[in-house]
């Protein structure tokens, strides 16, 4: 880039892959300097990553130097504006690996700007657009050979740029569920599960899936009376313990266990198609061939939790297995401090 020409070239395609205000730039693989150099001229705040033998930025630019491998920057839970890797992914093993590991270090509405051969030994620009197709919400590529103003003569693909826009993270989302810890004296109703597809033959207590526009509370005193046929006042329910659950499969949910204080109606099996039967049991002599996310919640229950995590590995079972590893973690809460009051600077 001695060449001012080329210099003023290359400055003007940066004004159109960077922000256009001031930001933080991370640049890849831009061993000659050239590159992060121009970008800080322009405004922005830039670190580069490169192997130390290979650094080449003159001390006193402003420009941040990381020792490290431009496939996996070594810059923890650091994000940027714009990502500029120049010439890497031609000479990585995993091309998508660093596109992604890339990605992640950009910010929300930020890019990816990708400069690479499509020659022989290079990465094709369809290539890379079909790597970057998971990653991006949009990519567009333009073509560096045919303008003579950059300083390539090659053809067309030779030498292009990908500007990557990475899709937003999606958001987390979980199934949220309810359960019924229905008492009679010591006792406890449980339901066996049939023909449903899932934990077939295990015990669970009466649950369902909250439906789109239900609340917890109105989904529990639905699901008591489809599952039970038994009737409960709203004012009769409390919320027993909430606990976060993960399936071996590895999907997530939560489940908000209520008691019923009262109720009305004889329980009964109204779900004959995919209950077996329902039955009381002691809650200290509950049987082994429970649904394991249900038992770690009664277990909770019985002791007086009130936020739990269950969080199965994968290979566990589904069914509570007495003597495997409890996965159930409590997660402490602040109690209600009941002890009077003292009237303010009478407190010792």
């Amino acid at each position: 880039m001695s060449d001012p020409a080329v210099r003023r070239a290359w400055a003007a395609r940066l004004r159109g892959w960077l922000p256009d205000r001031a930001s933080d730039v991370l640049a890849l693989g831009c061993g000659a300097a050239d590159l992060p150099l121009l970008a800080a001229e322009l405004g922005h705040r830039v670190t580069v990553v490169e192997p130390l033998s290979r650094t080449a930025v003159p001390v006193g630019t402003g420009v941040r130097v990381v020792v490290g491998e431009a496939a996996r920057p070594p810059l923890a839970e650091r994000r940027f504006d714009a990502v500029l890797a120049h010439s890497v992914l031609r000479t990585v093993a995993d091309p998508a690996a660093a596109l992604s590991r890339w990605a992640e270090l950009v910010r929300p509405a930020g890019r990816l700007v990708v400069l690479e051969e499509g020659g022989p030994g290079g990465v094709p620009a369809a290539a890379l657009a079909e790597l970057a197709a998971s990653l991006a919400s949009y990519t567009h590529v333009e073509q560096l050979g045919r303008d003579p103003r950059s300083g390539e003569g090659r053809a067309a693909d030779a030498h292009y740029a990908a500007v990557i826009h990475p899709a937003p993270p999606r958001r987390h989302a979980e199934i949220v569920d309810v359960h019924l810890i229905l008492r009679r004296a010591d006792s406890v109703l449980l339901a066996r599960r049939s023909n449903t597809g899932y934990a077939d033959g295990l015990w669970n207590a009466p649950s369902g899936h909250v439906e789109d526009g239900e609340d917890v509370r109105t989904a529990m005193i639905r699901e008591a009376y489809e599952e039970i046929g038994v009737v409960i006042d709203p004012a009769d329910l409390r919320v027993a313990l909430v606990m976060q659950h993960r399936a071996p499969n590895g999907s997530a949910r939560t489940g908000w266990f209520f008691e019923a204080l009262r109720w009305s109606g004889k329980a009964v099996n109204r779900e004959p198609h995919k209950c077996a039967g329902i039955e009381w049991f002691e809650l200290d002599a509950l049987p082994d061939d429970m649904v394991a996310y249900c038992r770690a919640g009664v277990d909770a229950y019985r002791a007086g939790d009130r936020f739990v995590l269950h969080w199965h590995h994968p290979g566990d079972s589904i069914g509570y297995r007495p003597r495997s590893p409890g996965r159930a973690v409590v997660l402490p809460h602040n109690e209600p401090d009941t002890r009077p009051s003292q009237p303010a600077g009478d407190r010792t």
